[in-house]
């Protein structure tokens, strides 16, 4: 990978429909975070806090499974049909450390 490549800040349009649909999913995980925080400052029990952070954790991975499936689709399959393959060298990296 050249030193040029690596130092690009590199950015993605989205749709309106992509933008929207992601926007809101972030916007119920945050309220969610809020809803745990007051929980914790209400003194609720342990357990009942603990689904609701699980809850959180499954709304994340929802909203990186959405993120992914874009990628895939517009990002990695256009720089295939260019014949840049190193797009899917970044992917299997990536999923490799969201896998963890």
């Amino acid at each position: 990978m050249s030193e040029e490549r690596c130092c690009l800040h590199r950015t993605k349009e989205r749709t309106e429909k992509e933008y929207k649909d992601l926007a809101n999913r972030l916007s119920r995980i945050e309220g969610q975070v809020r809803g745990i925080r007051k929980m914790l400052d209400e003194d609720a029990y342990c357990p009942d806090i603990m689904v609701q952070v699980a809850a959180v954790k499954s709304a994340l991975d929802g909203f990186n499974s959405v993120l992914l499936e874009e990628h895939i689709r517009t990002c990695v399959i256009e720089d295939l049909r260019q014949g840049d393959e190193s797009t899917v060298t970044e992917l299997i990296g990536t999923i490799r450390k969201i896998s963890k």
